[in-house]
């Protein structure tokens, strides 16, 4: 092989080699990835302006479909849960950027309300456990027995 043409086939093999180590980090940029992502009911102006006082629980539900939970006890208010969460690189732990519960309120099966609720309105809480962080924090094991030995010394 001549010279020239080996430093021509080397320039090809690296500039494939290149090419093929570039691929797989593309993906690792977010290329083509926007990092937003919509979960939830997402309610548009029109339906919401739909909902009246007074309106029957059958219409709310031919209207807003199924809601994402309901009260549990007495089943008297619906709830429609949406969130909107942002990253900008595909691996990045997501930062919540709108949350909104739309609270739809019942007496005797009718409409007695809706509220729409945003983050503004409280803080982030976890919907699967049901649960709200509480001010003061969660004490360990260690600590719930230590100050349970000291109450009886």
């Amino acid at each position: 092989m001549a010279l020239g043409d080996r430093r021509r086939f080397l320039k090809g093999a690296s500039m494939g080699l290149v090419v093929a180590l570039a691929a797989p980090l593309a993906g690792c940029t977010g290329l083509g990835y926007d990092g937003v992502v919509q979960r939830g009911y997402q309610a548009d102006a029109r339906t919401l302006g739909d909902l009246k006082v007074g309106a029957p629980a059958e219409k709310v539900l031919a209207s807003l479909g199924t809601p994402s939970t309901t009260s549990t006890v007495g089943g008297d208010a619906w709830y429609y849960i949406s969130q909107t969460t942002e990253r900008k690189v595909a691996f990045m732990t997501p930062k919540v950027t709108e949350q909104r519960v739309l609270a739809v309120y019942f007496k005797n099966k009718r409409v007695e309300r809706v509220a729409n609720y945003g983050l503004e309105d409280g803080k982030v809480f976890d919907y699967i456990s049901r649960t709200t962080p509480t001010p003061g924090g969660d004490t360990t094991f260690l600590q719930n027995m230590l100050s349970n030995l000291l109450k009886f010394s």
